[in-house]
């Protein structure tokens, strides 16, 4: 047993020696400066952070003069206060009474007023559409404009113009429609056959009638058939309703559906 003691202090002692030095020699790497012939390991960051996600902003600006607000009207008949017979001075007083106001055209059937129906343009519905040429030819949806009896196209610069269809095809779901307008901002249009599965696209509308929307996700199918229509372009863009007629934008601005 004594001579195990014995033994042990000289091995702690070069224990504790080795362990010095090794500690004074990782002082001296952390201290020294670095030679020509320190090797660096780089460190590389994911291909995801490198790359980063997608910026639409200089695509918003470039195609966002040429995304125009289309809003549908038809005429129908509205049969004019007294024409139905109904008493109006009962609607009347119940608005009254619960002090609502009384809504425009509503008024107390007098001898003198007009009795029977007239034709008032009503709205029917809104879309969007982008502009094609400097002197006016708009595309947009084939179901945005059917049935409608009158077309009010918004520019983003809030001039308003009168529309005329040009022409609609409903197995692509394609119309174009004329206003009188020059010096307007068209799109330039992509190739199609060149959009790649996964790839970034952007959408620009007019959903619920509000002024330019930007949305934008990544295409899911192409060739998407549909039964009724030509192949579609399937996409995760949201797309709420006004959007219709809208320009599906790929990274170039490019115009691709």
């Amino acid at each position: 047993m004594t001579h195990l003691k014995r033994m042990q202090k000289p091995l702690l002692a070069m224990t504790a020696s080795a362990a010095l030095a090794a500690i004074g020699t990782a002082a001296l790497i952390l201290h020294a400066p670095l030679s020509a012939q320190t090797a660096v390991v780089p460190v590389v960051p994911p291909a995801a952070s490198v790359r980063g996600l997608p910026d639409f902003t200089d695509l918003v600006d470039l195609v966002g003069p040429s995304v125009v607000n289309i809003r549908t009207l038809e005429r129908a008949a509205v049969a004019r206060p007294g024409a139905s017979g109904a008493p109006d001075e009962q609607m009347l007083e119940f608005f009254k009474r619960f002090g609502i106001p009384v809504p425009p055209g509503m008024t107390p059937r007098t001898p003198r007023q007009e009795r029977g129906p007239s034709e008032e343009a009503q709205p029917r519905g809104v879309g969007s559409g982008f502009i094609l040429s400097a002197d006016g030819l708009i595309m947009t949806n084939a179901h945005v404009v059917e049935g409608a009896d009158e077309l009010l196209v918004t520019l983003p610069d809030k001039r308003e113009f009168k529309a005329r269809v040009v022409g609609a095809d409903k197995r692509t779901d394609v119309a174009v429609v004329k206003i009188e307008a020059t010096g307007l901002s068209p799109v330039k249009i992509g190739d199609v056959n060149r959009l790649r599965v996964g790839e970034w696209v952007m959408a620009i509308g007019s959903p619920f009638g509000l002024e330019n929307t930007v949305t934008a996700g990544i295409v899911s199918a192409k060739q998407r058939d549909t039964g009724d229509f030509l192949p579609f372009i399937q996409t995760d863009v949201a797309i709420n309703p006004g959007n219709s007629g809208g320009p599906l934008i790929n990274m170039n601005g490019e115009v691709i559906g």
